[in-house]
């Protein structure tokens, strides 16, 4: 008869060996991991080094054309002389910032020649042209004005007035566009307007040259149609003056 198996006696005292675990992990040591992950990942991390390098070579070397390209605009628009030339340059360079100073340049020719609507195409070309620059007000200025000189007033009047509510807009540009709406007061005889506009024109620029224009502008209008109708006084209140107190007149400022 088979004895029976005896039960598991602990270990003796004093036995301090330690206890295998068989399914316990062996710590791996950190170069093998490295080696192992450069093993698996070799050729992606060669791949993205490479395109890292071509990328910023790449940048450099656009930065470069841009330079050398910014230069090579610059050196071509000092050389423009003609309105020929300007025209060339401005259609092979579209979208450049000199491209609208060229367009400027042909409205202002255009404008002083009195060619007024070839004046407001080539306002609108710089100022689409000059977006962003300081320069695209001007153009948008001159294309209102040219509005006005060649027929289109109510279009020139509409674009003016936006200029001058617009807060967005230098002041210089502003008073500008309030001056010649109070040209147009003037030419049509609305003193009110005129007053209107001139208080205006104070606000937003008092010292400005607009400013003392359209103060002059005021004093020429007022001289040949009172801009406030006199109140009527009985003659026998007032004596007739003897002789006429002579009429004071002021040069029209140059435009």
């Amino acid at each position: 008869m088979a004895s029976p198996t005896s039960p598991t006696s602990p270990s003796p005292a004093g036995d301090d060996r330690p206890i295998l675990v068989p399914d316990a992990p062996i710590p791996v040591p950190f170069d093998e991991k490295l080696r192992r992950f450069w093993a698996r990942n070799s050729k992606l991390i060669t791949i993205l080094c490479v395109i890292i390098g071509l990328v910023i070579a790449g940048k450099g070397a656009w930065q470069i054309i841009q330079e050398r390209r910014e230069a090579g605009v610059a050196e071509e628009y000092a050389k423009l002389t003609t309105s020929d030339q300007l025209k060339s340059f401005a259609a092979a360079n579209k979208g450049h910032r000199l491209a609208g100073v060229a367009y400027l340049r042909l409205a202002d020719e255009a404008f002083t020649a009195g060619k007024y609507a070839e004046a407001g195409a080539q306002y609108s070309n710089a100022a689409s042209a000059l977006e962003g620059n300081i320069l695209q007000p001007r153009a948008v200025v001159g294309g209102a004005v040219s509005k006005l000189l060649g027929g289109d007033r109510a279009g020139g009047e509409a674009a003016l007035k936006s200029l001058s509510s617009d807060l967005s807009q230098p002041v210089a540009v502003r008073a500008e566009a309030t001056y010649h709406l109070a040209t147009l007061a003037a030419e049509a005889g609305d003193g009110a307007t005129l007053q209107t506009l001139v208080a205006q024109l104070n606000t937003i620029s008092p010292q400005s040259f607009w400013a003392q224009r359209a103060g002059f502008l005021k004093v020429e209008t007022s001289a040949v149609t009172p801009l406030v109708t006199p109140t009527t006084v009985p003659a026998a209140s007032t004596p007739a003056p003897k002789e006429a107190a002579p009429s004071v007149t002021f040069p029209s400022p140059k435009k």
